[in-house]
């Protein structure tokens, strides 16, 4: 018998969970999220849920953990590879979703990549758990820019249109002949790690974009790393972009995002502060 879920008290209690879930992240990180931008990533969550909920009834298996433990790598280092993913049985057929923070044309342009983990997945499902698995795919978080631009502008009817031509599911054909070249670059990437074995790209590379980007790299990647100001390339990057020299480098360190990003920051950590009396000042 299927259960007939209200939406309105469904959207309540998603509502409460992230409320919850935001109170438990900032006891434990010490950060707040402005007022502003804890309702637009409400926001992001409501309209998944919307777009999403005939897939999330139906899955069966959550936040299932798969692991691939005693791998070793070309140095004798011993490593394990995990992953997190949510299964669907319906109909005889059993499809793993793999849920992913990356826009769905930057998925699609780079489909092989997200097999090769996905592989493994299945590989983990199939031979180490005796588990039958007919199809993989990802759920890709994040907003394609038409979403965006139409929650920016309170359209409801373009939001609606934008809604509607919205897939953030994308399937992923998977092959365990893959499987042994995958663990393969793991085990290398694991003793470059170990060894202190760090370069960042080059000057060429963070101009071009990555496929199924609009930004170049060092816009769409390096600002949010936060070891780019003491990258060459990425201070090279900001030079040429803005046409810079050494004597305005000023700018680039102080480069903390835009206004907007900043005046959130300060809000939410004026929420969070605890209140002071005049008595604790005495």
């Amino acid at each position: 018998m299927t259960e007939i879920i209200d939406t309105t008290e469904a959207e309540n209690q998603i509502r409460r969970f992230f409320e919850r879930n935001l109170l438990e992240l900032q006891a434990e990180g010490g950060h707040a999220l402005a007022p502003e931008v804890r309702e637009t990533a409400f926001q992001q969550v409501l309209l998944y849920w919307r777009k999403l909920r005939s897939l999330a009834e139906r899955v069966t298996d959550t936040e299932v953990k798969l692991s691939l433990p005693e791998q070793r790598t070309p140095r004798g280092r011993p490593f394990a590879i995990e992953g997190v993913v949510d299964i669907v049985r319906e109909d005889g057929r059993t499809t793993m979703y793999d849920i992913k923070t990356h826009p769905p044309d930057e998925v699609r342009a780079n489909a092989e990549t997200y097999a090769r983990q996905l592989n493994v997945y299945a590989h983990i499902w199939q031979e180490l758990r005796g588990e039958s698995l007919d199809q993989t795919a990802i759920i890709c978080t994040a907003f394609p820019e038409p979403i965006t631009e139409a929650l920016r502008s309170g359209d409801g009817v373009r939001l609606a249109a934008e809604m509607d031509q919205w897939e953030p599911v994308i399937p992923i054909p998977f092959d365990a002949q893959g499987v042994a070249g995958t663990v393969s670059d793991f085990a290398a990437v694991v003793d470059r790690i170990e060894e202190h074995d760090f370069a960042p790209p080059s000057l060429a590379q963070l101009r071009e974009p990555l496929p199924g980007m609009r930004r170049p790299f060092g816009t769409a990647v390096c600002r949010n790393c936060d070891a780019r100001f003491s990258c060459s390339p990425y201070r090279r990057y900001m030079q040429v972009a803005s046409r810079a020299s050494e004597a305005t480098f000023r700018q680039y360190i102080e480069d903390l995002g835009p206004d907007s990003e900043r005046e959130a920051y300060v809000a939410a950590a004026l929420e969070a502060a605890p209140s002071t009396s005049p008595q604790d000042l005495s």
